[in-house]
């Protein structure tokens, strides 16, 4: 019998795949591979039911010879593993995000003379509400609130970028670039209080209040499903940061960062230009202990962020902290530096692994940009975010918008660099 191969991401079958999977066993011995959810949640929305599930559920379908896991999009190692005769897909990747996929595809079937059998897709209204409720099951604060946590196990690095609304959240939530036959995303966001506060004019001195704040929060959470790493500032006052706490687990928040700094909160990236205080050990890691100790769920982390290096307080200060507040309870540890330089970042990733493999560590590379995701992986990171890059990069794009228009007195010159509102439209789910 001929060899068959296809594969599979979704987690929800319909009478669509039942079609193409008939089809498929027509032409001989069927095997499907079933992407693993690292994969899944790289290019598409992360997968409702783990690789597992999705394997015994394709392995019941009658005509399904043999599932195997494939674990990368285009699944070179199994492709010249199986030399299928007959490589079968829907002919929905003709368009959009996995074209080079199935161009890759088509080069290493050529290899041995296999065969690309593509089945018109099957566009069924009934398949679109299946698949928006799926959406709207991730969005459930009790679903969404663990997924860093599962992200985390399931990647060596997670990449978070800025967002202040529910625009820029659909942004976060929607691109992608393929590169290699690896297709990019963000895993997560980042609600910046720096961003938060710019975006309604205010300093960033803790002066935009939590129920302020977790208006944002809803505007992004309604659009989107990708897990909100909230940006925490100091917690406040310890006698009040158990309500927090208890308030960003019950909205679906999937971590808070807090810094170890107290008094009237200033940029870090001011430095020592600025007066900043440090917390003391102690009292930062009674707060990180009563954080913990409110949580009703293992699912939200709490992440201690350290000043350390910003306020130049040494290397061996920032190490015996972040060794404390793991004690205390942490969930992991975000180092920060405004140096351009990351030595003291590699530095200190080296020397916390050397008595901690476990524990999450965070950076934040606004200034030491040039560092790679994949460098930073090596040096033991687990999560990059991207702390403003959506903020600085609109305004000035607005303000050449402004000006434009304030110099010609009409809006043509302007229009040219605007992005047509058909295409914003787009972008907003019915």
């Amino acid at each position: 019998m001929k060899r068959v191969y296809m594969n599979f991401s979704t987690d929800i079958i319909h009478s669509g795949h039942i079609r193409i999977i008939k089809e498929a066993s027509n032409l001989g011995k069927l095997t499907v591979g079933v992407l693993s959810d690292q994969v899944v949640a790289s290019y598409k929305r992360f997968p409702i039911l783990n690789t597992k599930e999705r394997m015994n559920i394709v392995s019941n379908i009658t005509g399904v010879q043999h599932v195997i896991e494939q674990d990368t999009l285009i699944g070179e190692d199994v492709l010249r593993k199986l030399k299928p005769d007959y490589f079968v897909h829907g002919d929905d990747w003709r368009t959009g995000v996995q074209v080079p996929v199935r161009t890759r595809v088509i080069e290493i079937l050529g290899e041995w003379g296999g065969e690309l059998r593509e089945f018109p897709y099957s566009k069924n209204l009934e398949y679109d509400a299946l698949e928006s409720h799926a959406r709207s099951q991730l969005s459930i604060p009790d679903i969404r609130r663990g997924r860093l946590k599962k992200l985390l196990a399931l990647k060596p690095l997670v990449t978070a970028i800025e967002v202040h609304s529910g625009l820029t959240g659909l942004l976060a939530e929607n691109e992608k670039v393929i590169k290699d036959g690896i297709v990019s995303q963000f895993d997560a966001m980042w609600v910046s209080s720096l961003c938060d506060s710019t975006a309604k004019g205010k300093p960033d001195i803790e002066l935009v209040d939590i129920t302020s704040r977790l208006r944002t929060i809803d505007d992004i959470m309604e659009v989107t499903t990708k897990p909100i790493i909230f940006d925490g500032d100091t917690g406040g006052q310890i006698d009040h940061f158990s309500y927090f706490i208890k308030t960003l687990e019950r909205v679906g928040v999937s971590a808070v960062i807090i810094e170890d700094k107290t008094g009237l909160k200033r940029n870090s990236l001011f430095g020592t230009e600025v007066k900043q205080e440090q917390d003391s050990i102690e009292s930062f890691s009674q707060k990180i202990a009563v954080g913990k100790n409110v949580m009703k769920t293992n699912d939200m982390m709490l992440i201690a962020r350290i000043e350390s290096l910003i306020l130049e307080c040494g290397m061996q200060d920032a190490l015996k902290r972040a060794f404390a507040f793991t004690q205390a309870g942490a969930d992991g540890i975000m180092i920060h530096s405004r140096r351009k330089e990351p030595d003291e970042i590699f530095n200190f990733c080296k020397n916390f692994r050397t008595k901690d493999t476990t524990t999450p560590l965070v950076v934040v590379p606004s200034t030491f940009t040039s560092v790679t995701e994949e460098e930073f992986a090596r040096r033991g990171v687990n999560i990059v975010i991207y702390a403003n890059h959506l903020t600085r990069s609109a305004f000035p794009a607005m303000q050449k918008t402004a000006r434009l228009i304030l110099e010609h007195h009409r809006s043509e010159e302007a229009d040219k660099t605007c992005m047509p509102i058909n295409e914003i439209i787009k972008l907003i789910p019915d």
